[in-house]
């Protein structure tokens, strides 16, 4: 069995047992948390919510918490001797699916 799900913005296709990373959450590391919105569910027989299966649920155990690769950036103006260096490294929560219930 498997879901498609909607969590921190973005939409993860998952199954039981599947390790995944999502935006970060306000949870402890060993904390079982529900993960948003269940839009579909699939298996032997498919159901498709209009737009959530409000009877779905989907929970994870968090294992860690961390930050992503680092993103460096430049910007500058043209003719005006303005530039400017950033960088940026997102965090995410690292959760593994423990239940797909429907």
């Amino acid at each position: 069995m498997y879901a498609v799900i909607k969590a921190g913005g973005k939409q993860y296709r998952v199954e039981e047992k599947s390790v995944l990373r999502v935006e970060k959450m306000d949870a402890a590391v060993g904390d079982s948390v529900p993960l948003g919105q269940v839009l579909l569910l699939g298996g032997e027989s498919i159901q498709i919510g209009r737009p959530v299966l409000e009877s779905a649920t989907v929970t994870a155990r968090v294992v860690r918490h961390g930050l992503g690769k680092k993103i460096n950036g430049f910007t500058f103006k043209a003719k005006k001797n303005e530039r400017r260096r950033y960088g940026h490294r997102q965090p995410f929560t690292e959760v593994i699916v423990d239940s797909i219930a429907g």
